[in-house]
């Protein structure tokens, strides 16, 4: 391998790492934990919210108003697709989920979506910080769910 590809195996795999350990937190409702990840000044959208500016909104507007309603949460990360900026400083991450959904009556259902994260940081040698998320609800899924797993 050349050492542009080692670089880029590198990158592909620290981006795999960030979403795989965010997966992690959405799945144990650890808010805390995700919001290290995330810039003060990051923007989302996803089927829950409309277009919020800021951590705390994020936080308050999505995230605590979906994670704790749902369980099992996974980021499908062995088919995620890339796009690393030619500086190394920006990666785009597509990205399937899984997750399950409770219905009114408590009953499971399926609840697979699909996620674009965009990622930046200031050098090659930082960590990676989200900058952007869309989350979408596959098609046909229901978009209430109605767990209440605390919140961390």
């Amino acid at each position: 391998m050349s050492p542009v590809d080692d670089a880029l195996a590198d990158d592909r795999a620290s981006v795999k790492q960030w979403v795989d350990g965010w997966g992690d937190e959405v799945a144990a409702v650890d808010l805390t934990a995700g919001r290290r990840r995330f810039a003060d000044d990051v923007i989302a959208f996803g089927t829950f919210a409309d277009v919020v500016v800021g951590l705390d909104r994020l936080m308050q507007d999505q995230w605590s108003q979906v994670w704790p309603k749902i369980e099992d949460f996974l980021f499908l990360t062995d088919d995620m697709q890339l796009m690393i900026a030619p500086d190394r400083r920006m990666a785009v991450a597509v990205v399937g989920w899984t997750s399950v959904g409770i219905d009114e009556a408590g009953a499971r259902f399926p609840r697979p979506g699909r996620a674009t994260i965009v990622l930046q940081r200031s050098s090659i040698d930082d960590e990676w910080v989200g900058a952007h998320t869309h989350f979408s609800l596959g098609r046909g899924v229901p978009q209430s769910s109605h767990g209440s797993r605390p919140i961390r």
